[in-house]
């Protein structure tokens, strides 16, 4: 197993999903038009997270990035147009990420099983490992991108009222579907799309919980609890300490 493969596989479903994102906003015509435009849209999501998405109005934005209130006007015709590519951002630039995390925890995943007998102590040993690298995600996950989490959260509350980043939505929630099935996957699960509906589930949950709960001194320890016992039922692995 290389990276070229690994790109190949769930990697390659989070960077298809970053080149079908179509922006909708009036494409820059010059490098320092670009550069503005995407002030505005840093500027959108900034708002986003400190206020809601309610308070994206042109004014607003047009402050947040300091910029002429024309300029916001000239790129994005509305409000809806101004959201939809600052989530269409949040999308591209959320898939380049997962698509370098799943390079790397499929070139890891592939070793673990290959190091692997086969054995029921050797399957409860890798839904071990596997849980306590998926609780790490989520820390991290809540440490250094809450920001973007935050955001994340409001585009999906607003995008039951908004077709237009429903579409969106849906194309963010593959490259986790998608990506986390190719992994179970590679470790064995016998029904690896219905295991990551769950699991996708219970991530979004723990995100969730943790934003709204802020950090608490047990979180991990339970998180790292529901993951083990998930993994172990996923790959039929006997539960260990008699669990």
């Amino acid at each position: 197993m290389n990276r070229t493969t690994a790109q190949e596989g769930a990697a390659g479903i989070a960077t298809a999903v970053a080149r079908s994102v179509q922006y909708q906003g009036r494409k820059a015509s010059r490098q320092g038009s670009e550069q503005r435009r995407q002030d505005i849209l840093d500027a959108v999501m900034r708002i986003v997270v400190r206020d809601g998405v309610r308070a994206v109005r042109h004014r607003a934005v047009a402050a947040e990035a300091s910029v002429p209130l024309s300029a916001t006007t000239y790129y994005f015709k509305d409000i809806d147009d101004l959201l939809t590519d600052a989530f269409s951002q949040y999308v591209e630039r959320s898939a380049a990420y997962m698509a370098k995390l799943w390079e790397n925890t499929e070139v890891i995943l592939r070793g673990m099983v290959a190091r692997a007998d086969g054995s029921p102590d050797a399957r409860a040993c890798l839904a071990d490992e596997i849980a306590v690298m998926t609780m790490e995600y989520l820390r991290r996950q809540l440490t250094t991108r809450r920001e973007h989490l935050i955001a994340e959260h409001a585009f999906l509350q607003e995008a039951l009222l908004n077709p237009r980043l429903a579409k969106l939505v849906s194309a963010h929630q593959r490259i986790l579907l998608q990506g986390t099935c190719q992994l179970l996957q590679v470790v064995g699960s016998s029904q690896p799309q219905q295991d990551a509906q769950v699991l996708t589930g219970i991530i979004c949950r723990m995100e969730y919980q943790g934003l709204l709960d802020g950090p608490q001194p047990q979180a991990d320890e339970d998180m790292l609890s529901i993951l083990t016992r998930y993994m172990h039922l996923v790959l039929g692995a006997a539960q260990r300490n008699g669990d």
